[in-house]
């Protein structure tokens, strides 16, 4: 996944808002996140998260993701 659509985009930045997880398919795996931003880092987006248990933070580059989706 190279780029995201604006509806995703936008479903994203309401999640980044309202403080709703996202489910991120990366490698063969769901990460469930909590977005804190979205950031541009050396011209690649990331979004900057929390783990929700842990607290933990944690960076996602976009363009390595199979699938993000808002979790309702």
């Amino acid at each position: 996944m190279a780029t995201l659509t604006v509806k995703q985009y936008d479903a994203l930045e309401d999640a980044i808002r309202d403080g709703r997880r996202i489910s991120i398919s990366h490698r063969h795996q769901d990460i469930m996140v909590i977005p804190m931003r979205l950031v541009l880092r050396n011209r690649r987006e990331a979004i900057e998260a929390r783990h929700p248990t842990t607290g933990d933070p944690v960076i996602i580059w976009i363009d390595e993701a199979d699938a993000i989706e808002v979790v309702r």
